[in-house]
């Protein structure tokens, strides 16, 4: 049934029928946001902001208000906005499901399309470039404009600006995102802000719906963070050679290049990390999701290759592998959603809006750090497909993304302005700074030099709570964590991690149990005995360095103190550098008082 031939409904003389059989019915949070649409049309309601966790469901909301709209007459035509080219098509195929026809291959070059549309699919970019064109459009039909992923109208000024002239004359603006934020202050056309008791002027949605309330209503999978630290050795341009273990407090330049030296594929931590993440992929498909699929989101074009020829050793299958600059990468996009296959490595193709939903296993192998592509990538692992699916994403162990990761739950609105605070050890501008100026020497002739890296599982993160301690990668205690069931309901998943967590700490003071009798019952050594470690000097300072971080993790556990802040403190307390650059006798020292502290 086309839109044309649908009968009188609530928003004027026609209405739009019930569902097709083929048809989900809304979803509780769509039902709401619809009736809240209808109000404000009611009262000449041009603009309305919906803002949905990705995965809810915000383009079946946007095309029932559409079908409604053009059933009513209110409009007679739409133009949808999105981020990517892939993003127009995808909409072009849910639009056509319940009988709107988009163009998704409108050009600005032709300015007009077949009267068969209802309307046009086209990208912020498209609209930038010709704003008028757009315009003209506009203002020549009544006009539903959907902007998906509104805050891509904030990306550059222009953008902005381009977005206001071509749809300022429009019937009617229907705005969507998953993550209402951003990290700068442009402002985002089209919506409402509104100062705070803070003082800070944030954006306002008509509608929201936030990770929390659908991971609640099963809506959304729940995501379990398993963050991987290790140590990282590299050469500075200086010619200086560092160690530093991965989430320790750093100063920016130090934790860039320790981050860099774990994403290296030469060194060992990357390697170990999909080694794990393929394991998790493997118990997921055995556990309830046989199709279940895996993303690897990287850096570069170089590691992206780097990092398939790595699964493909590790996985023995073909990896898709999804660069930005491939015009054939929608249609490597589409091939792999629609297959079995394990595994698809991609470089910002698919950070965003891209419906992949058989996609549970994912690894963050990239050192962007701010919250709006956290959130975005995040994004392609949480849709569900039914209750009891569970999301695993593999991470670096570097503080602003556990930073992230704990706060996934959280709601942020677009601030305008900033409230004063001090500078912060791992302030995420800083940090995305140093990241941005190593990117500029990413040669072959860079002075920076990735020397060695190891990986351990730091931590397990869900819901906000941090469960485990630190566990070498191919350990009981790792496959612990790794072997959790693909199915789970999220209470499930906080009470075997829990329980995982109690064994764990269980185990660890049994041995130490177990030591001290022996300690105790051992005859004394003979006089002529070495009273030194005769072992070598790396195997020492390896033992030492897993010890202070199990009782740093205990007392993590204990008092709820970030890691990076305990290590703070003792360094603090007993002086020196950070562990990875510490003697075994500063290592002791640090061990002794972490044994009072936990005590």
């Amino acid at each position: 049934m086309s839109v044309r031939d649908q009968q009188l409904g609530p928003l004027g003389t026609r209405r739009i029928p019930d569902p097709r059989p083929d048809e989900r019915p809304l979803r509780a949070w769509q039902r709401a946001a619809l009736e809240r649409y209808r109000a404000a049309s009611s009262v000449s309601g041009r603009d309305f902001l919906a803002v949905a966790t990705p995965g809810a469901g915000k383009t079946t909301f946007a095309l029932r208000v559409a079908a409604e709209l053009l059933a009513a007459g209110v409009v007679t035509a739409v133009s949808v906005v999105a981020p990517t080219e892939h993003l127009k098509r995808q909409w072009a195929e849910a639009a056509a499901g319940v009988g709107i026809s988009l163009d998704p291959n409108f050009r600005n070059s032709a300015g007009a399309t077949s009267r068969d549309y209802l309307g046009v699919a086209l990208t912020y970019a498209q609209v930038a470039a010709h704003p008028a064109l757009h315009l003209a459009r506009t203002k020549a039909r009544r006009t539903l404009v959907i902007l998906d992923e509104v805050h891509h109208a904030g990306d550059a000024l222009s953008w902005g600006d381009a977005i206001r002239e071509a749809f300022t004359p429009a019937a009617r603006r229907l705005a969507l995102t998953g993550t209402p934020f951003r990290s700068d202050v442009n402002p985002i056309p089209f919506v409402t802000y509104l100062p705070g008791q803070d003082g800070v002027t944030r954006s306002v949605a008509d509608s929201s719906y936030g990770y929390a309330d659908a991971l609640r209503d099963g809506v959304v999978r729940p995501v379990i963070f398993l963050a991987y630290s290790g140590e990282m050795s590299w050469r500075t341009s200086a010619g200086a050679e560092l160690t530093a273990r991965l989430g320790e407090p750093l100063t920016n330049e130090q934790t860039a290049a320790a981050w860099r030296t774990a994403l290296d594929p030469k060194g060992n931590w990357i390697p170990a990390v999909l080694a794990a993440a393929d394991t998790r992929l493997t118990q997921v498909r055995r556990g309830g999701m046989p199709d279940a699929g895996g993303l690897v989101i990287a850096s570069d074009h170089a590691n992206a290759r780097a990092y398939a020829a790595l699964l493909r050793r590790i996985s023995g299958t073909e990896p898709t592998v999804v660069l930005s600059d491939d015009p054939t990468a929608s249609d490597r996009i589409a091939a792999f959603r629609g297959s079995t296959d394990r595994w698809m490595v991609a470089v910002r193709m698919v950070s965003e809006g891209v419906d992949v939903p058989r996609l549970a296993v994912g690894v963050y192998a990239t050192s962007v750090a701010t919250p709006l592509f956290f959130a975005q990538a995040i994004g392609r692992f949480v849709r569900g497909r039914g209750r009891a699916e569970t999301a695993s994403v593999f991470l670096p162990s570097v503080p602003v993304l556990l930073d992230l990761a704990g706060q996934m739950e959280v709601q942020r609105d677009h601030a305008l302005d900033k409230p004063l605070r001090e500078p912060d050890a791992f302030d995420d501008e800083a940090l995305r700074e140093a990241n941005r100026r190593r990117d500029t020497t990413d040669k072959p002739d860079s002075p920076f030099t990735a020397l060695e890296s190891s990986a351990e599982l730091d931590r397990v993160i869900f819901d906000g709570g941090e469960f485990g301690a630190p566990a070498p990668a191919g350990s009981a205690e790792e496959e612990d964590f790794l072997g959790l069931p693909g199915l789970l309901e999220p209470d499930q998943v906080a009470t075997l991690l829990r329980q995982r967590q109690a064994a764990q700490l269980a185990a660890e003071r049994g041995r130490k149990a177990k030591a001290a009798k022996q300690a105790s019952t051992a005859p004394p050594p003979p006089a002529e005995a070495e009273t030194e470690d005769s072992r070598p000097v790396h195997e020492v300072i390896a033992e030492l360095r897993r010890e202070l971080n199990r009782l740093v993790a205990s007392n993590n556990h204990r008092t709820g103190r970030p890691h990076g802040m305990i290590h703070a403190e003792l360094r603090r307390t007993c002086g020196g550098p950070p562990s990875g650059q510490a003697t075994a006798a500063q290592l002791r020292a640090r061990i002794d008082t972490m044994r009072k502290w936990n005590s």
